[in-house]
């Protein structure tokens, strides 16, 4: 491993503090890397692990980005992405301010934005999102239920979703942020459940503040390697379409805040906002502060 060691950078994104963020080991070039060298980086540091490569030929892209968690390879990441593209744009490896960028799920979109005295801003695209009911509604949801350790009370009126831009991610409302902070759930029992709701993922969330479109969320993967992440874009972009969806953000381009990380004592800030074509939602830009990490402890 030592020799990929040397080429992984450490980067925490999403971060809302020293400590904050959803570390993130980026290999800059990683052209002739097989899977196995990919999966053992992602397997040692135990966290989502972004790959930059030359673009396929024909794909009018500048790089193509690959994913892994320590248990498999990922379509699309969100915050590795995010750091992977402020890398770039911190190397000098990028000569304009807007990229396009080949993933196993598709073109992703990226802006750069630099401006005088201030770090560099990256946004992603993910396309509009798509929120569906649960199959099976009422034994969904009591399996939810079981598997996070709280009752129906704790549950805010909003319906249980399955929502996605890039990945499915089960979007569990509930009443109170105290709710969400106290959740202990049956970790052996998520990939399971998942499996059964055909989701990735279990993504409860609760508005902290309606008025600035500010919610707080915690993300259960469904197999990943690890039981909770920091910060997971790709989850928060799912969020903010079921949030419009039931009415509780403006179909504008006014940011949504998720915070993500504090029961793992890295708290995070994932913004998001539409992107609106004729004044339609139509997809969704994500960003935030990208922070150097060469000292997170293996």
């Amino acid at each position: 491993m030592n020799n990929l060691n040397q080429q992984v950078r450490l980067v925490r994104v999403f971060a809302a503090g020293p400590d904050g963020g959803n570390p993130a080991p980026i290999v800059i070039d990683a052209a002739g890397w097989s899977d196995a060298q990919m999966q053992q980086v992602a397997g040692t540091y135990g966290h989502e692990s972004g790959f930059v490569l030359p673009p396929p030929p024909g794909s009018d892209c500048d790089f193509e980005f690959r994913f892994w968690v320590p248990n498999h390879e990922m379509s699309m990441c969100g915050h590795a992405t995010v750091g992977a593209v402020w890398l770039l744009a911190q190397l000098g490896l990028v000569s304009g301010d807007r990229l396009k960028i080949q993933t196993r799920s598709g073109k992703v979109a990226a802006r750069i934005l630099r401006s005088a005295g201030q770090d560099v801003l990256v946004e992603v695209s993910q396309p509009a999102g798509e929120v569906e009911p649960l199959a099976d509604a009422d034994a969904a949801r009591a399996d939810i239920l079981a598997v996070l350790g709280i009752g129906a009370a704790d549950l805010a009126p909003q319906p249980i979703q399955n929502a996605r831009t890039s990945r499915v991610k089960t979007l569990v409302p509930l009443k109170s942020v105290s709710v969400l902070d106290g959740l202990s759930p049956d970790f052996s029992k998520v990939e399971q459940l998942c499996d059964r709701i055909g989701s990735t993922g279990l993504y409860p969330y609760a508005i902290s503040d309606s008025g600035r479109q500010v919610v707080d969320a915690r993300q259960f993967p469904r197999s990943s390697g690890y039981p909770e992440d920091a910060a997971t874009g790709i989850a928060a972009s799912a969020l903010s379409f079921g949030l419009l969806s039931n009415g509780l953000v403006e179909a504008s381009d006014r940011q949504i805040t998720v915070r993500q990380g504090r029961a793992m004592k890295r708290p995070s800030e994932i913004r998001v906002r539409f992107n609106l074509d004729g004044g339609r939602v139509d997809g969704c830009w994500l960003s935030g502060i990208v922070q150097p990490a060469e000292d997170e402890k293996l």
